[in-house]
Order: structure tokens, then sequence, then C-alpha cells
């Protein structure tokens, strides 16, 4: 069969529901790939100056909760419809959006993440339901592809526009997002169908307790399986090293990398992209170092997914996490902002290789009349994983790398007297006069904590995560899989 006549083949609720997907991952992506950033930065900025244990905490237990959640509301949108799910969820993420810049302590934002967190997970099983309704075997396979590469389109305009948006406010990133998940109700309420639910006389009888309570009685059937759930926890540590992307390379790029080597290369290969991407100051925000990991994405899933499929998928897990965890740990090892793109592409080769891969093997390890209960459970490490990557990025970062921080120590070494930081005496504040008290420029300092304290030594960190998980895939496929 053609790639026309399959094509042909998608209704039209099939093509609505990607371009739903395509609008919630842009404004996903859009805010968080710098969240770190807007909770940990000087409140001169317009961020809120939060400490990095407090933005671990808010984006590892809030992200958890956003994977966790799905196991209930997929249960209530198959009870009360999926359009009407989906208009809840949209209008939370909107007024969410919109309502994030008016709260500044750490239990409201903690609080309105969790309420986002919500919308989320009501959109996230329905959409991805939909698409595995509007398929069959033939299909299938060429769908989810198009389903993949919405994901990453979204993700990969996101950050562009909050790159262009931040340079005025903090809000418009905010309400940027809240703009672009807005249009998902034209599709909704003009476009969207119900699919037909198939539901024995038996389940239509169930309240939605009684249900829930099915539920999680199969998730306990599922994980009784131990191989399965050894495995689960090893996935789980592989997003814990995964989610440092989100979580601590934003900061590490802020506080350290000097992008200006990258907007010089930029002005000598294509001036006009330079100045489009580049600051005032001659410099490369986080956001667009960081889109070179969904722009291969894109251009390059299809081919290092064909080299993959000629391997196992435990095989190309395996190297695809040490790669993956390469790429990361190398990306936070340098001051060279050309070194960091270098080694993001590196990153993104073994995302492509294991993150697909993880689904796939569920998929085949799941009893027959249990795969759909088994695909379920994979939403799980992601939550562990998250919950752990909250605690890295937090206390460990906070230890090793971050700038603040390493001068408070600084500070209390030399016995010098200074403010502590507040609403009156921010971030930057702290750190200028810090540094005039020490007889250096801000950028001296810089160079000076840098040098003596070694903040990339994190990056050992985010490898030795990833080489944990890649080693211990590598015993299980070896000692537990293969034994049987």
């Amino acid at each position: 069969m053609s790639l026309i006549s399959v094509l042909k083949k998608y209704p039209v609720n099939f093509w609505v529901a990607n371009a739903m997907e395509l609008f919630e991952r842009w404004a996903w992506y859009g805010f968080y790939i710098v969240f770190s950033l807007y909770l940990t930065n000087s409140t001169d900025t317009g961020a809120l100056g939060f400490s990095q244990t407090q933005k671990g905490l808010i984006m590892g237990i809030g992200t958890a909760f956003l994977y966790l959640l799905p196991i209930v509301t997929g249960a209530l949108s198959d009870r009360i419809g999926y359009r009407k799910t989906l208009f809840i969820a949209y209008t939370i993420y909107t007024i969410v959006f919109l309502l994030i810049p008016i709260f500044k302590s750490y239990t409201s934002v903690f609080v309105i993440y969790l309420l986002l967190a919500i919308g989320s997970a009501l959109f996230k099983p329905i959409i991805s339901a939909t698409v595995a309704k509007t398929t069959d075997k033939e299909t299938s396979s060429i769908g989810f592809g198009i389903f993949y590469m919405m994901v990453n389109i979204g993700a990969f305009i996101g950050p562009f526009v909050t790159g262009f948006v931040r340079k005025f406010s903090w809000d418009y990133v905010f309400y940027a997002s809240a703009a672009v998940i807005a249009m998902n109700f034209i599709l909704l309420i003009f476009f969207y169908k119900d699919p037909i639910q198939k539901r024995t006389t038996s389940e239509l009888k169930l309240s939605f307790a009684q249900q829930i309570n099915i539920i999680f009685r199969n998730i306990g059937k599922a994980l009784s399986d131990w191989r399965f759930s050894i495995f689960l926890l090893i996935i789980a540590v592989f997003w814990t090293m995964f989610y440092q992307f989100y979580m601590s390379l934003p900061v590490y790029i802020d506080q350290w990398v000097n992008t200006s080597l990258v907007y010089n290369a930029l002005v000598g290969f294509w001036p006009w992209l330079a100045h489009q991407l580049g600051t005032t100051q001659g410099t490369i925000p986080a956001e667009y170092l960081m889109n070179v990991d969904a722009g291969a994405i894109i251009l390059f899933q299809i081919l290092i997914s064909y080299i993959a499929m000629r391997y196992k998928p435990l095989s190309a897990m395996v190297v695809g996490i040490l790669i993956a965890s390469v790429g990361l740990g190398l990306s936070m090892a340098t001051q060279n902002g050309i070194f960091v793109v270098v080694a993001l592409l590196i990153f993104s080769v073994g995302e492509m290789s294991s993150s697909p891969k993880i689904t796939e093997y569920i998929g085949r390890i799941a009893p027959p009349d249990k795969t759909a209960l088994y695909m379920g459970c994979s939403f799980i490490p992601v939550a562990l994983g998250s919950l752990m990557a909250g605690v890295v990025s937090g206390n460990v970062y906070q230890n090793i790398s971050d700038k603040i921080s390493l001068t408070q120590k600084e500070i209390a070494a030399r016995g010098i007297d200074l403010p502590e930081i507040g609403e009156q005496f921010t971030k930057n504040d702290y750190f200028s006069s810090a540094a005039t008290k020490m007889n250096m420029n801000p950028d001296q300092l810089t160079q000076f904590l840098w040098d003596k304290y070694e903040p990339s030594s994190f990056w050992f960190v985010v490898l030795a995560i990833g080489i944990t998980a890649s080693a211990l895939l590598f015993l299980y496929d070896q000692y537990i899989i293969r034994k049987r």
C-alpha cells in the first residue's frame, strides 16, 4: 500500500487530534523549557528568585503528578466523553497559563503548577486514544509516526516563540502559551467528534469509583510480574537522567555557558538568523540552544529508527541510553556554547534510539490480552523518574553547581558581610555586590567560581545516573530475560 493511499484512509478526527497535539505541545514546551529559569532567576528580571531546591520540588513533584493522573483521567474521559474532557482540559490550561504570572510565593506557584498538571493529565490520554481509535492495523504505524512528528514540531516551535516574547517580559511566555492552547477550542468546537465508545452493559453499570478500583487492581496485577516491575524501575533511572535536560540544563547554560561563541559563529555564517535569535548583549538564550534536540529529532528520527530497528529493543535501549547520558553530561561539562550544541546533538541521537524503543518493548512483552494495561503502566517510570530528577536538579545541583550558592560559600569563607537575598536585595544585587567586594567584575567572579569550585562536576552526576540505567538494563537483558 502506497503512502498516499494510507494517508487517504485517515478520517478528519485523526488530523484534528494531531493538530490539537501540535498546539498543546507548542504551548507546553513553550513554557516548560524555561520554567526552571523562571523559578530561579533573579526577581529583578521578572522571575521568582526561588532556590534550586525549591525549583526541584515544584518541577519534580508536579511533573510526577502529571504522569500519574492519567490513570484516573483516562477512566473519567471514558465516562463523560472525550469532547467534554478536552473542554475541561483546555479551560484549565488557558486559565492557569493566564494566572501563573500573578502568583509569586513558593506555595502558590507550587499549587498553580499542580493545577496545570491536571489540565495536561486530562488531555494526554485522550489524544493518543483518539489516534488509536482512528487507525487500524494497516494505518497505525504511520499514524503514530505522524503523531510523534506533531509532538516534536510543537516542541520545536514553542521555544522559538518563547525566546522572542521573553525579551519583553516573563509574563508574555505564559500569555503566549495561553493563546496557543486556546486555538484548540476552535478545533474542538467545530471539528472534533467524540469517538464511538464500544462498552459492554456491565461496564456501563459500574460507578466511577468501581472503575478506578478495577484500574488499580489491574495495575497491581501487571506489577506482580516481577520482571516487568524491574524493567520499569530501571527505566525510571533513565528518566531521572533525561529530565535533567529540562530541570538543570537551562539553569546551567544561563549561569555558566558562554553563548556569545554561538552568536559570533552564527554572525559569520548567517547574520540575519544571529540577530533574530541573539540578545542585545550578543548572546543566545538557553531555550534556543536546547532546541537543537527537537530540531534533530524532526530531521533524523526516521533515519535513527531505521537503524535501530535492526537491533533488539533492549540492545537499542542500552546503547541509546548510554549515548544520551554522554551527550547530556557533556552539555554540562564546559563553558563553551558551541561544545554544548555538539553535545546536545549527541544527546538527541541517544534519545531517538532509546525513548521510542521503551514503548515498543513494553508492547512486545505484554501478554496479548493485557497490552493496553502494560502500556498504561509506561507512565509509572516517567513519574518516578521526574520525582527523582527533582531531587537531583534541586539539592544536588544547588550544592555542586548553583552560582549563587557557590558565591555565598565564598563570601562566608572570606568573612565578607552582605545583606541576605530578599525582596529588596535580589540575586543579581547579591552577585554584583559580591564581585565588587572581591575587587572583580561579574564576569571575573564567574570565572573565579568556575575555576575554584568546578561546577561542571555536575556532569559526572548526570553521566553516572545514565550509565547506571544502561548497565542495569544490560544486566537485566543478560540475566533475567535471556535466562528465562
